[in-house]
């Protein structure tokens, strides 16, 4: 896949963004669980995220700090990941909640879901053919 000229650069043309309650916990939260790789992380005066991408594989996440103007508003996001089950594993002793324990599904995909601190909710698959 070529850049767009008209997109910032190591950005697809489509970025989830997610308003978070506390986007600093998040990114370090995404570091942990993903090895998201931060891209950009731009502070306010108050210190709060004014705003940050992070890289998870080939995919961006934009995330910001809420604030009354623009409020939290929990997401579902889906990823692709080596092993569902260590990774639901690691993200519960991070701290998130269960959505779902890991389980076939019938379409070729092992996935299960957990909600970050956030009140995101991260539905995570390892496809396992069919």
């Amino acid at each position: 896949m070529t850049q767009a000229s008209f997109a910032a650069q190591d950005h697809p043309i489509v970025s989830p963004y997610v308003m978070a309650r506390d986007a600093g916990a998040l990114i370090d939260f995404l570091r942990q669980i993903f090895g998201a790789e931060v891209l950009m992380n731009l502070p306010r005066e108050d210190g709060s995220v004014l705003h940050a991408s992070v890289r998870i594989g080939d995919s961006v996440v934009m995330l910001a700090d809420a604030t009354a103007e623009f409020p939290a508003s929990p997401v579902w996001l889906h990823v692709y990941v080596p092993d569902v089950d260590a990774t639901y594993a690691k993200a519960l002793a991070a701290g998130a909640t269960s959505a779902q324990e890991p389980s076939e599904k019938g379409d070729g995909d092992r996935r299960g879901g957990f909600t970050d601190a956030s009140g995101n909710t991260w539905w995570i698959a390892t496809h396992v053919g069919r």
